[in-house]
């Protein structure tokens, strides 16, 4: 096997593990193997502190893994941390339960052999945590196909029901497992997960009948008490409300703030269904667990005699119901136990006390059978099912409790330390057997190691007819008043001289201070522990009375009536005492880690608080007495404390030697020897065996470290100089190269372009001149390019200049071809513009310009004095409401003026000029004096008006001579003729009555009399009645509006 040695660091990259070295002040190291006071406690707990400040909860002793609990969320479990472990050997990336799980995977494939990994640990050291984090591995891992998938999901979805039905919240931790697990995971040929199995070992039963103060019982009647549905609850007679049960207020702890029991329950639900549970099972199962917590709330009365009765009839009909028994004869074995006496069958009251215990031992017996079932049933799930391939590999995950010390210790802690006992027996002599095979297969002389040999604990606690369990069980079956005083006694009878053990009677003096009466001491490998015998005996008995078998064995549930046997009743052989179902189930697992290659993990707890980053170190060093870590750091430590193969040692180090610089051309142990010589290593420093480089002491391999470290810098400048100069040449030749097949691809392709773009115009040239010359002809071949060509510079040209106002006449001159088009266009394009100014004006304008329309309609080229009048806009009146007078606006009424102009009238006799108002209504034109109505003319009998071609402001109203309200036609003159005159034509209607003459104006006077108005041009106008009786008008060049 080759040892890269590399590491992955912080950042994700690979570093070799030797390099970490170089950090070791502030990281410690990753194996304790390297620590050079290895046998120092205070330096061991010292290189875990370094390791757990920066995070690095993970380090080797050899092939075990120490792992420190954060107790927070660190980001070294995700896929990609996954993939970076995957298929690397084990000492090529840093500490973690990662590297554990790919090693045991790749030897089980590569060496057709099981493993196991062994997970130990004190309850919240992670052992549970760990053991997910394996199975996840192999679930991301491993091949997959649509059952492996199955097969996985099930393995995973075990977890969460285990848990809750065997895992509860104690001082020490909040999801502590309080039973050992045993799972095998079986794999195919092609190294997918297809199977599995679990043993369990131990469930701590007592628990269901009682807690410590601060625990709670187990998760499962927490999760459906708050999660179940109101439904369920109902059908099985629970209230949401934990405090009134009696099996769930004992620890006085119903809620506790790191576990959500309702999300938890949704979690459980799930997995069930994933298992394979189907709804019957489920619901059978759900009856067993209320049935349990009403056991508990069964209350007793006591008579005058002393015996026992049941005060509370509510809770034997829910049980009658969910166990599905009679209620009375449940009833009857609550209160009464059958005593089978020379083949006669009696039946005892039972008192008060002897009640509660029966009901107490039957809720433990209902729910421990319960708890294997379900672990059966699990099994079941995740069973192999192909026949044709049966031999499966399969890798083991033991997580079992860890060495335990209380402050009293009872039948539970004998029983999980007498299993650690056995482990750590079994580890030693397997740590043993790995080192001394090694040595072997190196050809390297192998030392014999001195260690503490626990089998003479393990002989005191087992050993058949002298053992502690035999003892006990001796106790137990004797007939005759036995305790636990007498057990005790008996213990100081027969094993009282064992070096190993002693009690308050056989101490000295100083012991008895801190042992109680009812205590003995056992000296375990990881120190003294003092158990109390009080339970011993019913603990290991662990009875029930037959009648309340009888019931379980009629109960119609289907879980309990493959619980509870009915063969059971008719083998009258005594069962087996727990201490020897135990010791019996721990041999079976003996035999089968022996048969596996195993691997180690040991858990430990930086403090009782939770709490991240707080490091105990008093706690600290208890575990890692109890772990037995030193000790397996000596055994460790005995011969050689670094090893590696001369492929990857000299590798690294080949720099520090001139003649393995920069590469060595001979063998590799040769090149190893030359190299180790020149670094001045002793004889005793290290051994060279078949294939690896043995070095006995750490600072051997730090010095080493360091003059890599140190040679590195020169080594480094030398290959950047080197890289550099290299680097540059490189680059210079390739630019060169690069520049002149650019340049002459370039030349190329502007010598092709031009070519093309003379040819091109040559033939534009050609087509252009025959174009023009047949210019005149129809379009055809030979003139079609040409005329496009006309026709499009045209419309270019036109695109240039188009008109930018409604009065800008411009227009390109057009080709003979495009007259007619270009008329269209141009009208096309004025119509737009038209419409486009049109849209844009807002109706006051509007008026306006209808206004000069007229103007122009009548004026135009007319009348001297229009031009002067375009550009100046029209007014809506002349005068305002203070320049008329009331009374006139008093006469007029209703009627609304349009518009009004101060005029100037002349008489028809005299021609005498009077100034008047000219006022415009709808419907007529009057003329005002003052606050008078002079004349009023009505436009339906304007018969038309009169005026001069010239630039004066005189002009004729025509009034019908028949019309005797009308004296004759009326002479006015306005300062804004052009003005006047379009309003008056506009409110009249008259555009078309407007006479513009030239010379001379007729009207009429009077009845039957007419008056002529001569005209003439001068420098000044004037108005004057002529010596030949007319009135002359002399008009001046620049005229009103």
């Amino acid at each position: 096997m080759k040892y890269r040695a590399m590491a992955v660091g912080s950042d994700g990259l690979r570093i070799t593990m030797e390099s970490a070295l170089t950090a070791r002040d502030r990281v410690g190291v990753q194996d304790f193997v390297l620590l050079e006071n290895h046998t120092s406690e205070a330096a061991f707990i010292e290189n875990l502190r370094k390791r757990f400040k920066e995070n690095l909860i993970y380090t080797y002793i050899g092939s075990v893994l120490v792992s420190v609990n954060p107790y927070k969320d660190l980001e070294i479990y995700t896929k990609n941390h996954m993939e970076r472990y995957r298929g690397v050997n084990f000492y090529e990336v840093s500490p973690h339960i990662y590297a554990v799980s790919d090693n045991s995977y790749r030897s089980m494939r590569t060496e057709r052999k099981d493993q196991c990994i062994l997970i130990s640990g004190e309850s919240g050291a992670g052992k549970t945590e760990a053991s997910k984090k394996i199975l996840q591995y192999y679930a991301v891992t491993c091949p997959a196909s649509d059952q492996v998938e199955t097969v996985k999901d099930r393995l995973l979805q075990s977890n969460p029901v285990l848990e809750a039905f065997g895992n509860a919240k104690t001082l020490r931790n909040d999801n502590s497992s309080r039973f050992g697990k045993y799972m095998d995971i079986q794999f195919d040929f092609k190294g997918a997960p297809v199977g599995g199995h679990i043993l369990n070992y131990l469930l701590e039963k007592s628990r269901v009948v009682h807690q410590n103060h601060g625990e709670r019982n187990f998760h499962i009647f927490y999760q459906l008490i708050e999660g179940g549905e109101e439904d369920l609850l109902r059908r099985l007679g629970l209230e949401r409300n934990p405090q009134q049960y009696q099996y769930l207020v004992k620890g006085n702890c119903p809620k506790v703030s790191s576990i959500n029991d309702r999300s938890d329950w949704k979690v459980v639900r799930k997995a069930l269904s994933v298992i394979g549970f189907n709804e019957d099972d489920v619901e059978e199962l759900l009856n067993i667990i209320a049935s349990v917590l009403h056991l508990g709330n069964i209350q007793y009365g006591g008579e005058d005699s002393g015996n026992a009765y049941i005060t509370t009839d509510t809770q034997i009909k829910y049980l009658a119901r969910l166990l599905g028994v009679d209620g009375l004869v449940l009833k009857e074995a609550l209160t009464h136990k059958k005593i089978i006496a020379k083949g006669e069958e009696l039946k005892s009251p039972l008192n008060l006390e002897q009640a509660a215990s029966a009901r107490d031992a039957l809720s433990k017996a209902v729910y421990g059978r319960t708890f294997t079932w379900l672990v059966n049933k699990i099994n079941v799930s995740l069973a192999y099912k192909d026949e044709t391939y049966k031999n499966a590999s399969v890798i083991g995950l033991l997580d079992i409790y860890g060495f335990e010390v209380f402050q009293h210790n009872s039948f539970e802690q004998f029983c999980i330390n007498y299993c650690n006992e056995k482990l750590q027996q079994l580890f030693i002599e397997l740590t043993l057997k790995s080192e001394q095979d090694e040595y072997e297969a190196e050809g390297i002389t192998w030392e014999p190691v001195q260690y503490f040999n626990n089998k003479i604990i393990c002989d005191l606690v087992e050993e058949k007819f002298k053992g502690i369990i035999s003892i006990l069980d001796e106790e137990c079956l004797r007939p005759g008043d036995a305790s636990d005083i007498t057990f005790l006694e008996k213990l100081e009878n027969t094993v009282g001289g064992h070096a190993h053990l002693t009690t308050h009677k056989l101490a000295d003096g100083k012991t008895r201070k801190v042992m109680g009466r009812e205590e003995f001491r056992l000296l375990h490998y990881a120190g003294e522990v003092n158990y109390n015998v009080n339970g011993f005996l019913d603990k290991n008995n662990d009875l029930l009375f037959r009648n309340l078998k009888e019931v379980m064995c009629m109960s119609e549930n289907k879980i309990l009536t493959q619980c509870f046997d009915r063969a059971e009743l008719k083998d009258s052989k005594r069962p087996e005492t727990a201490a020897t179902q135990f010791k019996t189930s721990l041999a079976k697992l003996m035999e089968i880690l022996m048969s596996k290659e195993p691997s180690y993990v040991r858990c430990i707890k930086p403090n009782d608080a939770k709490q991240a980053g707080r490091f105990d170190e008093v706690l600290i060093r208890h575990q890692v007495k109890y772990l037995g870590l030193m000790e397996n750091l000596r055994v460790r430590r005995a011969g050689f404390a670094y090893r590696r193969h001369y492929e990857t040692f000299l590798q690294r180090y080949k720099s520090l030697c001139p003649e393995t610089w920069p590469s060595w051309q001979g063998k590799l142990a040769d090149g190893v020897s030359t190299l180790v010589k020149h670094l001045g290593y002793k004889p005793e420093e290290y051994k060279l065996g078949r294939s690896k480089i043995f070095i006995r002491f750490p600072k051997t391999l730090f010095a080493t470290e360091d003059a890599l470290e140190t040679r590195k810098h020169s080594l480094a400048s030398k290959l950047q100089s080197s890289w550099k100069g290299y680097r540059q040449k490189t680059k210079y030749r390739k630019l060169r190269s690069s520049a002149v097949v650019v340049q002459a691809w370039w030349r190329g392709i502007l010598a092709c372009r031009r070519a093309q773009r003379r040819r091109q115009a040559a033939k534009t040239i050609r087509r252009f001149i025959k174009g023009f010359i047949y210019r005149h002809n129809e379009r055809c071949p030979e003139n079609e390019y040409f005329l496009d060509y006309v026709r499009y510079s045209f419309l270019m040209k036109l695109r240039r200049n188009l008109p930018k106002t409604v009065l800008d006449k411009s227009w390109p001159t057009p080709p003979t071809a495009l007259i007619e088009a270009s008329e269209q266009l141009r009208k096309l394009y004025m119509q737009n513009m038209v419409w486009g100014y049109c849209k844009r004006i807002n109706p006051e304008w509007k008026h306006q310009l209808e206004q000069k329309m007229v103007a122009s309609e009548i004026f135009k080229n007319k009348k001297d004095n229009y031009p002067q009048s375009v550009p100046k806009l029209f007014v809506g009146t002349r005068l305002n409401g203070e320049e008329i007078n009331p009374k006139v606006l008093q006469s007029l009424g209703s009627e609304k003026i349009k518009y009004a102009v101060p005029v100037t009238k002349y008489d028809r006799k005299g021609y005498k000029a009077r100034p008047r108002q000219l006022l415009l209504t709808s419907n007529s034109a009057v003329i005002v004096e003052e606050a008078k109505l002079k004349q009023r003319i009505d436009y339906a009998t304007l018969k038309g008006i009169s005026v001069s071609s010239l630039s004066d402001g005189v002009f004729v109203l025509h009034v019908p001579t028949e019309d005797k309200k009308q004296k004759g036609d009326v002479v006015l003159q306005s300062d804004h003729i052009i003005e006047t005159l379009t309003k008056v034509a506009i409110c009249a209607d008259k555009v078309n009555s407007i006479n513009i003459n030239q010379g001379s104006i007729t009207f009429t006077v009077g009845q039957g009399k007419e008056g002529i108005i001569d005209f003439t041009s001068g420098s000044e106008l004037l108005v004057a009645k002529a010596k030949n009786g007319h009135l002359s008008v002399v008009s001046r060049n620049n005229g009103g509006i």
